[in-house]
């Protein structure tokens, strides 16, 4: 089917249904960032395959709404497809919400499946179709209806996370949720998120491509502690050390009778995260909406994460190091297409990394030139420039290793680059290095921050349609909240939280050219403690990531003294750090990559 044949399909689902007005969200049943493949509707009824966006359906539009990492992939991938595109957060476009509103006929009908709509996104619905003396239907999953070749549902093995690696035991963790819990006077915590209840539990698995964590919910009271997971994902090891640390095990889809039946009680839970039909079923209790305790614990990294992290930032660096030797030695001595190279990065990862590489942290953007200067680029069959000895190749990727994840872009010169190039990744690589070496009063947030890596920019007059870091999960979520980099306030994103010591959070400013090239530049940051004053307590960054940023790409006439300083201080750090590993020819080009300018 074409997307036209899809949508023509959906609205005569819609008309059978009565609606006039279908919601699909890129979401599941825990408001995940990424989803499984039975879960990308968005995908199958658009052709538009970001991993962010909304496609909104009436009887005669259907417009996507997506951000601005995606608005060059998003044009090209709708295009002749009649779904108008809907650049979220530019002038005069409106939010999904008042989209719906204005198109909501009076009497109308919103329909969407309640399961991958969050409580709160799903009331602001609701308040809609009553103002206009509509009603909302949540309970009805139309694409299923449209969708006859829709992959199953997968719960893979559930595997532990061994204490030596996540630094606390379940147990542990148990007591510091139950401490939240108590001071918000709550009988009940429901978790829906996955990170929160894999970090949690000490527990991981592959339910998620390149998001190593476990389809499940949890609940948490004074006493008790229950896991709702598919039970034959759980082998003895796993029933032993859930049970050793005081929870118990339930089936997966048992969690809606479970709430159903819960009266009276103060529910502590995230109506941001948790999803519609979740929060409907808790309408005999008090609910308290606020973030889920687990998000702020898990962010803030403790001694013995910190210590791994580290360690697998040194594999990451090794494995970035070699593929910068490969690539620059081969590139127009033998055919490398943007695939290729982005093969070649994972599979070195995979022999550095042995038995503590679990896989890529997500799907590895390899660009090259004008493709980078899409955000979010995929190279795939069809779509996969071979890589010539000119112009600039864009690299982000990133690994899980039981050490922990890790998030890294480097943009390598290939050969000879335009004035305009070398300028651009100048100034990108400055407004990097100026968030990096940031010191500031305790206290702030990413918002307050987030202006130092973009006024090098802006006195350009050049910016970026993206926030300039997230944090970063143990061997969950490469994009973690709540901790991030950002000045651009939005209705569906909380405020940045305070910088905590042990917060790990990516620097990664960019510029995009479309049609010419794309820039970006990504280090990972963890927030510590500097030293005190007489104002308070003074925070700062240690940068953890170790990889060379090519030389070959710089003017050092545009950069100030200070600048020269920054990128020599740091290369003298990734050489010292990984000099040990290395020997020969490629000794010498990390030593040649590293000099002093």
């Amino acid at each position: 089917m074409t997307v036209t044949e899809k949508i023509t399909a959906l609205r005569a689902e819609m008309n059978a249904a009565g609606v006039d007005i279908y919601i699909v969200p890129t979401s599941d049943f825990h408001d995940s960032e990424y989803v499984s493949p039975y879960f990308m509707t968005r995908k199958f009824l658009s052709g538009f395959t970001g991993s962010a966006g909304t496609l909104v359906v009436t009887a005669d539009e259907a417009a996507l709404f997506t951000d601005g990492r995606y608005f060059i992939q998003a044009e090209r991938q709708l295009s002749g497809s009649g779904i108008i595109l809907m650049k979220s957060g530019e002038p005069n476009v409106p939010t999904v919400k008042k989209y719906v509103e204005d198109a909501l006929p009076s009497g109308g009908t919103i329909g969407f499946d309640g399961r991958v709509i969050t409580g709160a996104t799903g009331e602001g619905y609701a308040k809609i179709a009553e103002e206009k003396g509509g009603k909302v239907i949540c309970g009805i999953d139309l694409a299923d209806k449209v969708w006859t070749d829709r992959p199953p549902l997968e719960h893979t093995e559930i595997f532990l996370l061994d204490e030596k690696y996540s630094g606390k035991s379940a147990a542990e963790k148990l007591v510091q949720v139950r401490e939240k819990l108590a001071a918000e006077k709550a009988d009940v915590h429901i978790i829906t998120t996955l990170d929160d209840i894999s970090w949690l539990f000490n527990i991981r698995a592959n339910d998620i491509e390149c998001c190593p964590m476990v389809l499940s919910y949890a609940v948490i009271t004074a006493d008790k502690a229950y896991l709702f997971v598919d039970e034959n994902a759980c082998n003895n090891s796993v029933r032993e050390y859930i049970e050793k640390n005081g929870a118990e095990i339930l089936p997966y889809y048992y969690i809606y009778e479970y709430v159903e039946k819960l009266a009276d009680k103060r529910v502590l839970i995230n109506k941001s995260r948790a999803n519609y039909r979740m929060v409907q079923l808790l309408e005999k209790c008090e609910l308290i909406s606020k973030p889920n305790p687990c998000s702020l614990l898990k962010a803030v990294k403790n001694t013995v994460e910190i210590e791994n992290i580290r360690k697998a930032h040194v594999m990451d660096g090794i494995a970035v190091t070699k593929f910068m030797y490969w690539l620059k030695n081969n590139v127009g001595k033998m055919k490398i297409t943007e695939c290729e190279a982005g093969a070649y990065i994972d599979n070195l990862r995979k022999e550095i990394g042995g038995d503590s590489f679990i896989g890529v942290s997500f799907e590895t953007i390899s660009a090259y030139g004008a493709n980078a200067a899409m955000v979010h680029y995929s190279a795939e069959t069809g779509n996969n420039a071979e890589i010539k000895p000119e112009g600039m190749l864009l690299v982000d990727s990133g690994g899980h290793y039981l050490e922990g994840t890790t998030d890294i872009t480097r943009t390598f010169a290939l050969g000879e680059i335009t004035d305009e190039m070398r300028s651009h990744f100048t100034v990108t690589l400055r407004s990097m290095l100026n968030l990096s070496e940031a010191k500031f009063m305790y206290g702030c947030t990413g918002e307050n921050l987030d202006i130092l890596a973009r006024e090098p920019m802006w006195k350009m007059g050049l910016d970026y349609r993206h926030g300039t870091g997230h944090g970063v999960g143990y061997l969950l979520s490469v994009h973690e909240s709540p901790n991030s980099f950002r000045w651009r306030l939005r209705d569906d994103l909380p405020r940045t939280p305070v910088l905590e010591e042990g917060m790990v959070t990516t620097d990664e400013p960019g510029i995009y050219i479309e049609g010419s090239h794309g820039i970006r530049i990504e280090n990972e940051l963890l927030c510590r403690k500097a030293e005190n004053c007489e104002y308070g307590q003074l925070m700062e960054f240690e940068t953890i990531t170790y990889a060379p940023i090519d030389l070959d790409c710089i003017d050092p006439d545009l950069m100030e003294q200070r600048d020269k300083d920054r990128l020599n201080a740091y290369h003298r750090m990734v050489y010292s750090t990984l000099a040990p590993h290395f020997e020969g020819d490629e000794l010498e080009f990390l030593k040649k990559y590293t000099r002093e300018i």
